[in-house]
């Protein structure tokens, strides 16, 4: 099917439900739409930190601890 007819037929048992069905459809279509902004905002975000060079200067320092300063080794 593609996407008009799955629509339609969406919209014809919506049509068949009583206001409390309607409402509740429409809370979670309001939630999908959040759960797709709040991947598009964490997509942008990554994005962002991946391409910025604000701890740049890390990679040219030198270690302060290596593991032979461990006293104990997580197993």
């Amino acid at each position: 099917m593609n996407r008009e007819v799955i629509i339609e037929n969406i919209v014809s048992k919506i049509k068949q439900l009583p206001d409390a069905g309607i409402m509740e459809v429409n809370d979670f279509a309001e939630f999908l739409l959040s759960k797709i902004d709040d991947q598009i905002i964490k997509e942008g975000i990554s994005s962002i930190i991946a391409e910025s060079r604000t701890f740049e200067f890390l990679h040219d320092e030198e270690d302060l601890y290596t593991v032979n300063d461990l006293k104990e080794r997580y197993r």
